[in-house]
């Protein structure tokens, strides 16, 4: 599962205290990007002390730059919660 690839991927890059990927597919079924089994929306919620001092552009960039591959391979959107710990 690609919720299970990105968690990986996040937990590698930034050792979070904290870390939840949610597939949020189901909320846009018939959406721009939407795909019938799902895997395109995803919420990522990530507080790590990596995050700390930056400004939430930069978090925002470090994380889409960890899931670059899923970003260009079939991820629609992403939604970021990020806090430095």
């Amino acid at each position: 599962m690609r919720k299970d690839i990105m968690t990986k991927k996040l937990q590698t890059a930034f050792a979070p205290q904290l870390l939840e990927v949610i597939d949020e597919s189901h909320f846009h079924a018939g959406h721009s990007g939407a795909r019938p089994g799902g895997e395109t929306h995803y919420r990522v919620k990530i507080t790590a002390a990596a995050f700390s001092g930056k400004t939430r552009v930069a978090i925002h960039r470090m994380i889409n730059e960890a899931l670059a591959d899923d970003l260009s391979s079939g991820v629609h959107a992403l939604a970021i919660e990020a806090k430095g710990a």
